[in-house]
């Protein structure tokens, strides 16, 4: 039978009674996707599918037709599926009925093309055909077959796509997935399946129990390959599962093995605090230890290894007994020690190198009588105070205490609130007040704590104030987002990083290693360090005991004091010498401006020495940081950040993927730069470098919003000068990532293509004008080499008569770069196209049509790689972005005059 008749070829039949042949329509659209005319192709397209008799079936018979077909990129039957599948989607008409013959034919072909095609045309086709009510014992076969052949991703994915997930279960296509670290892809396979959650939480929850090995699973799928069995210790494999768990609304007793290695991290920080930071009294330990091990016997081995790691065997004795440890599960040296004290009837005292003196003259004293420190319990003990808390024109100290909580799931909830006036302490028993939530002491507090925080008149110390009240909703519903209503509030958290940035000597900074936050700043403002032993200690106990109710209220009244001695001696820690007398904010809010929830300044504060240090805190007092002298270094989770800063002229590095964060410390140091963080790394960087040398990024933020963020945290100063006045070459992930550049026939971004892998960050500039650029794009064409006559004339005349130009940039957007023009003297003689230094002009990138641009005079090329610039949309709408953060510059120049063709170095 001849193969061309269509009586002999069914498909080929079915063609030939369409209106248009589907093969011709594939040809078209060859022909055009190799021009990358994407709009014209877009066309065409769904011109075609209109004059397809059944552009179902003619849709097949195209992807028949590329089978076999794999390159690098997008496939154009890929493409061609997803414009399908719009074009049917705009479509009135209906699609075919679920159950009819038609249908099923048109799902037999669909999935054997989608068995013998790559992964992309597994979504369209899916929709297009409905594949989920197609026969799943074909695609099931499929998927079976790519997890055999150790594409599990590809398996996972499609699997997911078809909804095959109940039949192929959450096992076997997880374990390959989290042995390479792609829980997110995990996440995804499960997702609208509760059942197969849960399982998959019972899975990973195996895996963190006591002595398992994840290397015998890895053993078990030997194809597996980029094993990340790091990412699978029990401590980050427990993080995952309780994060899950709370995600999914899972029962905790569904996973209690990882609760038990949280509990042993939790252990393994309360050991630290107490042994080696000795930041944690004896009495406090014991409490949240005993909490924490409970009956466990794993959990009482653990710490029996713990004690002897970090003390000697009599220290770790005298612990296991207030512990209750039983004696058999304790090191043999601790267990002789042991039965030594029972024997003599009574604990000894530990050794003296575990038990720190506390002498009275080593820490910061609370200066008030006892008995001016007040608990407040009830509305009528808030009504007999409320006129000395809400007396108007006076400066507060406002605190917060809650008990620490160790394990997941638990939220902290305050405990206390402590509020400091001049010789007075007010602690405010939240958890008595707030029961009954609708009680009336619940409802005075309620109405106290607001009016207080809402009184511009009373400047509000705290810090990290922001922080501390947002707890009080969890306990006060009333007073959910109350850190947004604060007016004349100011947190000495940012007048310390201030410090801290400016490199400012501490006095007595004997041990100001040791210490942080705010005990750190107590020691440098007033000399003596805050005694911190009791911030961990259990806040829900009543009655408090003393040392709790000494350490509440001095907490609290040290906030005065160092507001006093700041006011007093601004230039001493380097803050603004107008301090101390200034009324007047250092720079007004542009008209209807929104202000950011959190601190502000005081509106109308009395005394004058309370103003300057608000001012300094809420409107940035300490000299402004010029962008290009900013420098930072990114993680590689803020790689957008650190590109949005590049634009604005920081000096920004940034970590590589395969890069630790610890190397992120190491940068900072030797380069003096700022490390912007996120997630867990930033404690641990923080104690490296010191808290105004690190920050916390939110990455819910886009990465304007983070970079806005940044910049007013640090009080740095942009201009429309400063943008893209640092390289913006960067690596093809940057860029898929990034601006969004254009492709080098349509450069609407202003950029040539970058080739180096890493971000130049250069800041030196050579003009170019446009004569000259001309010249160079020309000669460098016919230094590659010797060319037929029809090359040589193609180059010329597309320099001659280069094609459309681009839009220019919008007016007002252009300025002339503070840079010197391009001088003979500064290219090679024998290779025009390099500079002196071996740095070649990346020419290539430059396209031809763009020497047409309205009112394009010069281009711009880096001395440090050489890419080349022009002005182009792309200044504009940078600008648009950040225009309330550029502050106004001189008008723009005029344009320097360029190099008259008599100086031209050709």
């Amino acid at each position: 039978m001849d193969p061309g008749d269509p009586a002999g070829d069914p498909a080929a039949g079915e063609r030939h009674r369409m209106g248009r042949d589907p093969l011709l329509l594939l040809q078209a659209l060859q022909t055009l996707w190799s021009t990358r005319e994407r709009k014209q192709l877009r066309e065409e397209a769904w011109r075609g599918f209109a004059a397809l008799d059944d552009p179902l079936a003619g849709l097949l018979d195209m992807l028949e037709s590329c089978r076999g077909q794999r390159g690098e990129g997008p496939s154009l039957a890929a493409w061609i599926s997803h414009q399908l599948q719009c074009w049917l989607q705009a479509q009135p008409c209906p699609s075919l009925a679920q159950h009819s013959l038609r249908l099923k034919q048109l799902q037999a072909r669909a999935v054997k093309v989608l068995t013998e095609s790559p992964p992309s045309l597994a979504a369209p086709l899916a929709s297009i055909f409905q594949l989920q009510d197609a026969d799943r014992s074909c695609l099931l076969a499929h998927v079976h077959r790519l997890h055999h052949e150790g594409r599990f991703r590809e398996a996972a994915t499609l699997g997911a796509t078809l909804k095959l997930q109940s039949e192929l279960g959450v096992e076997k296509m997880s374990i390959p997935l989290l042995l390479q670290d792609k829980v997110a892809l995990v996440e995804r396979y499960v997702a609208g399946f509760p059942d197969l959650q849960r399982r998959l939480l019972v899975l990973m929850d195996s895996w963190c129990q006591p002595g398992f090995d994840i290397k015998d699973v890895a053993r078990r799928y030997p194809e597996v390959t980029s094993l990340s069995l790091e990412k699978l210790s029990p401590k980050a494999l427990s993080r995952q599962v309780l994060r899950l768990q709370e995600r999914y609304g899972v029962a905790p007793a569904l996973c209690p093995n990882a609760a038990i290695q949280q509990r042993l991290a939790a252990l393994r920080h309360l050991c630290h605090k107490r042994f080696v930071e000795k930041s944690l009294s004896q009495e406090n330990w014991t409490d949240h230890v005993q909490g924490l091990v409970g009956q466990s016997p794993w959990l009482q081995e653990q710490l029996s290894q713990l004690l002897v790691s970090h003390s000697d065997p009599v220290t770790a004795a005298q612990c296991a007994m207030e512990l209750l440890l039983p004696e058999e599960r304790l090191p043999a040296a601790v267990a002789v020690e042991l039965r030594r004290f029972r024997l003599q009837g009574r604990a000894t005292e530990a050794d003296s190198r575990l038990e720190v003196k506390d002498m009275k003259d080593r820490y910061y004293q609370l200066p008030i009588p006892r008995e001016n420190v007040h608990l407040l319990a009830s509305w009528e003990d808030l009504t007999r105070h409320e006129g000395a808390l809400l007396q108007c024109h006076q400066v507060v100290g406002v605190d917060v205490e809650w008990t620490p909580v160790f394990v997941a799931g638990g939220r902290p909830r305050p405990s206390l609130l402590q509020v400091a006036v001049e010789g007075h302490v007010f602690l405010l028993d939240v958890l008595a007040l707030s029961q009954p939530p609708t009680g009336q002491g619940a409802q005075a507090f309620s109405r106290l704590v607001a009016q207080l925080l809402s009184d511009p008149s009373i400047t509000k110390l705290g810090y990290g104030m922001v922080g501390d009240l947002q707890k009080l909703g969890t306990s006060c519903p009333a007073l959910a987002h109350v850190e947004k209503q604060i007016l004349g509030g100011m947190d000495l958290l940012l007048v310390h990083r201030q410090m801290r940035v400016a490199s400012v000597p501490a006095p007595a900074v004997d041990r100001a290693r040791e210490l942080r936050g705010l005990s750190l700043l107590v020691q440098q403002v007033l000399g003596t360090a805050l005694d911190k032993t009791q911030q961990l200690s259990n806040w829900d106990r009543r009655p408090l005991c003393e040392e709790q109710v000494i350490y509440a209220a001095a907490d609290a009244y040290c906030l005065l004091e160092v507001h006093q001695a700041l006011c007093r001696e601004p230039a001493r820690f380097h803050l603004s010498e107008d301090l101390a007398g200034s009324r007047r904010p250092r720079h007004r809010e542009r008209p209807g401006a929104r202000k950011p929830p959190g601190l502000q300044k005081a509106s109308a504060p009395a005394a004058p020495r309370q103003v300057p240090v608000a001012v300094a805190v809420s409107e940035g007092a300490a000299p402004q940081i010029p962008a290009r002298a900013f420098r930072v270094v990114c993680d590689n989770m803020l790689q957008g950040l650190a590109r949005s800063l590049r634009c604005l002229g920081v000096d920004a590095r940034m970590l590589g993927n395969g890069e630790d964060h610890r190397r992120a410390a190491e940068v900072a140091r030797q380069e003096g730069r700022i490390i912007l963080t996120s997630g867990q790394p930033f404690h641990k960087l923080r104690a490296q470098v010191g808290a105004g040398r690190c920050l916390s990024v939110d990455c819910s933020l886009k990465a304007q919003q983070q970079a806005k963020a940044v910049l007013k945290h640090f009080n740095v100063r942009v201009t429309h000068a400063d943008i893209f006045s640092r390289c913006q070459t960067q690596s093809f992930e940057e860029r898929a990532e990034g601006w969004g550049m254009g492709h080098p026939e349509k450069p609407r971004l202003g950029l040539s293509t970058p080739s180096g892998p890493q971000a130049c960050n250069c800041d030196q500039y050579l003009k170019v004008s446009r004569d000259m650029m001309k010249q160079l794009m020309w000669l460098s064409s016919h230094q590659e080499g010797p060319r037929s006559s029809g090359d040589e004339a193609t180059q010329s005349q597309a320099v001659q008569e280069p094609g459309p130009a681009p839009d220019a940039a919008p007016e007002g957007c252009t300025y002339d770069r503070p840079c010197r023009w391009l001088q003979m003297a500064d290219l090679r003689a024998e290779t025009p196209d390099m500079l002196a230094d071996g740095t070649r002009l990346q020419l290539a990138g430059v396209p031809v049509g763009v020497l047409r641009t309205p009112g394009l005079r010069c281009f711009y090329c880096c001395t440090g790689c050489g890419k080349v610039f022009w002005d182009g949309s792309h200044l504009g709408r940078v600008a648009t972005h950040f225009r309330d953060m550029l502050e106004s510059a001189p008008s723009p120049c005029e344009p320097s005059p360029a190099p008259s063709p008599a100086s031209s170095p050709f």
